[in-house]
């Protein structure tokens, strides 16, 4: 390699030199070895210093082509993914570890501070813009805490050589946690949580109710930009050469143990609390990050201390069990000549509170006349819910379990977890046993919640949704009217010689109420409000609670008349999503509406405040009705015993959860053969016309489509007895047409007519 070097002799050297080296020659062999030594010695010296000199130039040149490199990404597609390795690698070395700034920990613990800032600032809308910061200088524990939290996610980036790109990553997740909270709770008052992820689908499809096709292209534009961010990041970040594992380990592992530790700690001190008795009240107390990852680890109800059949058994009055100690339900025959038992109905008003409660708005005149009236004559009081601003599916499940949702995870939805595939009992299973017929209504779509499975869970005889109502007013939002409800709960009257429970789920008050004033001569005006959007929502809400009060004045004018004993419950599931305020509501909490309990045999008025989970073994008792596990522990428990919720939560957990000790060890229930709808849908003929073919039945509705072999065709409503096909089929297959009923927004075949 160093041609350069000639040891030994030099040839070409001049005649007094090579006179010089003859003298040497003939010195003595000591003095000769030492000089050739010497001089062997300095060339081995000029070698390094000139191959050094080689090696810096390469190591310059290959940097320069680097960086050209790094400008010709954009010239062309992927053109920088063509550089070598070797080119990357000298790259990085341009990087070079400077202070404490460039420690893993330290940058991971800086992003979650300012993450947690961004999350908390969206979070806390009453004080835009600086409510993170407020927050962190007025509750700089909790700050702390839900900072560890998040830097305990952050710090598994160290284990990476692309250790910017996985730390970017890790920081989109809590950044998407923080937008969909902020954006969630301008739409409604209760937090995004894990659980709000199971029902995704349901969400997607209220998108058009909720937001403008602008915002929601925005959104999709947005989505996209961050994916083709993540790209450039990937592409152009440092990617460190060796990664020191074990101590890089052994710091992330410190790094879990002190947030464990800290997180305890604050519990055991009562800065946080593993309890939300409100989930807007919890993340407000305790943090985002820390409510959020509570809604996703802690789910369903407890197992209880010292569970056992005895703790289970001792728990329910012996009169009501079996001789072996288990709850049974004897089939009873009530029939409908027996005046003893009422019909019993419950009517649940989308967001229906007093709106004369909101003390920053006024009114032209009273929205809710009739249910005001009402509550004056018959039993009513303050309904205590488990949902705020959101959540009708939790109030639905306290009247028909018994069960408070506090028992369950923050933020849970049973309907869309354990309720949809285990049987279980319920007010419906109970009345069922004693011979009522059993039915459940809602205006709007039977797939949401799980509304249709669970049901069937439960025990319903019948369920009608949208899907089976037909000629249906729409409010200007898009949500189906209540006034149709009149007519579907007396064809559930109807259905039967039996006595019946109906359970009946109303929407039109859902929300959004929007900013922009869309009713051009309203019933309802607002007189008072603090800005115009304000005005213009309480204004749209007002007029949807004006027309389902006189839906209500209808309904009770219609059963006035009917000649069977009905006792009718109608409450509302939860305040509206205006971003009400506790100071701007005259109750207890935001977690409060209001009920009244109608009857059509002069009942004695008896008003009381009382909690959802509560209510319906108070009405079944007030008719004299005992039957039911929850029921039964609700009818003979004294509820201002510290120990009542202890216990009624034992056995929900043995009901659901458990060994089913109450039953003697198995769940006795089976999921009902629900009938969808209580009027048959009948396909009476198939008739060609012109080429076109029309089928002739009874009960059709907008949502009826005609399918062949599973598969929804194009199809024209025509009338309730008459449906369109707009497309081409073989003669052939004609008479394999179907009629099917079909959810609008998922295309999913509910049910099928032969």
């Amino acid at each position: 390699m160093f041609e350069f070097l000639k040891f030994g002799k030099n040839k070409n050297a001049e005649p007094a030199e090579q006179d010089a080296e003859a003298k040497k020659a003939e010195a003595p062999d000591e003095t000769a070895e030492a000089a050739e030594a010497e001089e062997d010695f300095e060339a081995v010296k000029r070698a390094e210093e000139e191959y050094q000199q080689q090696a810096e130039e390469q190591f310059e040149s290959q940097v320069r082509i680097s960086r050209e490199l790094d400008q010709e990404e954009g010239s062309g597609p992927l053109k920088g993914l063509r550089k070598s390795k070797l080119f990357r690698s000298n790259r990085n070395k341009k990087y070079k570890d400077h202070g404490i700034f460039s420690n893993s920990f330290v940058i991971c613990f800086i992003v979650a501070v300012l993450l947690n800032l961004f999350i908390e600032t969206l979070g806390r809308q009453h004080t835009p813009g600086i409510g993170g910061l407020l927050y962190m200088i007025e509750q700089p524990l909790v700050f702390l805490g839900n900072t560890l939290i998040i830097y305990a996610t952050l710090v598994v980036a160290a284990l990476f050589k692309r250790r910017t790109f996985v730390l970017c990553l890790l920081s989109v997740v809590w950044i998407a946690i923080g937008i969909a909270n902020g954006i969630i709770l301008t739409q409604r008052m209760t937090p995004f949580n894990m659980k709000d992820l199971t029902a995704i689908g349901d969400g997607a499809t209220l998108m058009t109710n909720y937001f403008t096709v602008v915002e929601i292209v925005i959104l999709v534009v947005s989505i996209v930009a961050a994916l083709a961010l993540f790209f450039f990041i990937f592409i152009k970040a440092r990617v460190r050469e060796k990664v020191p594992y074990i101590r890089t380990i052994l710091g992330i592992l410190a790094s879990w143990a002190v947030m464990g530790l800290v997180i305890i700690g604050l519990v055991k001190v009562g800065v946080l609390s593993t309890f939300f008795g409100s989930l807007p009240y919890a993340y407000r107390d305790y943090g985002v990050p820390y409510c959020f990852m509570n809604t996703w680890l802690n789910t369903g109800i407890h197992k209880p201390a010292h569970y056992s059949k005895d703790m289970i058994t001792s728990l329910i009055d012996a009169r009501y069990l079996s001789d072996d100690q288990t709850m049974e339900l004897k089939y009873k025959d009530v029939s409908s000549d027996d005046d003893d038992y009422p019909n019993i109905l419950f009517l649940q008003l989308e967001s229906f509170v007093d709106p004369l409660k909101f003390n920053h708005v006024a009114f032209s005149k009273d929205p809710v006349p009739n249910f005001r009236k009402l509550r004056k004559e018959f039993s009513s009081g303050s309904l205590t819910v488990p949902a705020c601003g959101a959540g009708t599916a939790n109030t639905e499940c306290e009247f028909m379990t018994g069960l408070s949702m506090h028992f369950f995870g923050p933020g849970e939805y049973p309907f869309k977890s354990v309720l949809s595939t285990t049987p279980s009992e319920s007010i419906a299973r109970d009345l069922s046993s004693i011979g009522y017929s059993t039915h459940a209504i809602h205006n709007h779509r039977a797939l949401f919640y799980n509304r249709n499975d669970v049901f069937a869970q439960m025990g319903y005889d019948t369920f009608t949704s949208v899907e089976y109502m037909s000629d249906i007013e729409k409010s200007p939002k898009g949500w189906a009217k209540d006034k149709v409800l009149v007519r579907e709960i007396m064809d559930a009257l109807n259905y039967s010689d039996q006595k019946d429970y109906i359970y009946t789920i109303s929407v039109q008050g859902h929300g959004q109420y929007p900013a922009d004033k869309i009713l051009s001569n309203p019933e309802i005006t607002v007189t008072k409000a603090p800005n115009e959007a304000q005005k213009n929502r309480y204004e749209y809400y007002a007029n949807q609670l004006y027309e389902m009060d006189k839906f209500i004045k209808d309904l009770t004018d219609t059963l006035a008349k009917y000649d069977e004993k009905v006792v009718l419950v109608m409450y509302g599931d939860h305040i509206p999503a205006l971003d009400i305020r506790e100071e701007n509501y005259d109750a207890k909490d935001l977690f409060q509406t209001q009920y009244v309990v109608w009857n059509n045999y002069g009942a004695e008025k008896k008003d009381m405040d009382i909690c959802a989970y509560e209510l319906s073994a108070e009405i079944l008792d007030r008719a004299d009705i005992h039957v039911g596990t929850t029921t039964i522990y609700h009818q003979t428990h004294d509820h201002s015993d510290p120990d009542f919720d202890r216990g009624l939560s034992a056995l929900g957990y043995d009901m659901i959860y458990g060994k089913h000790y109450i039953y003697g060890g198995t769940i006795p229930f089976e999921a009902s053969d629900i009938k969808l709808g209580v009027r048959d849908i009948k396909i009476d003929k198939v008739v060609e016309v012109n080429g076109k073919y029309y089928i002739k039945g009874k009960n059709f509705t907008e949502e009826s489509k005609i399918t062949l072999d599973g598969s929804p065709l194009e199809t024209v409503y025509l009338r309730p007895d008459l449906l369109g096909l707009l497309q081409k089929v073989d003669p052939e297959d004609a008479a394999r047409m179907k009629v099917s009923q079909i959810d609008r927004n998922t295309s999913t075949i509910i049910s099928t007519t032969e």
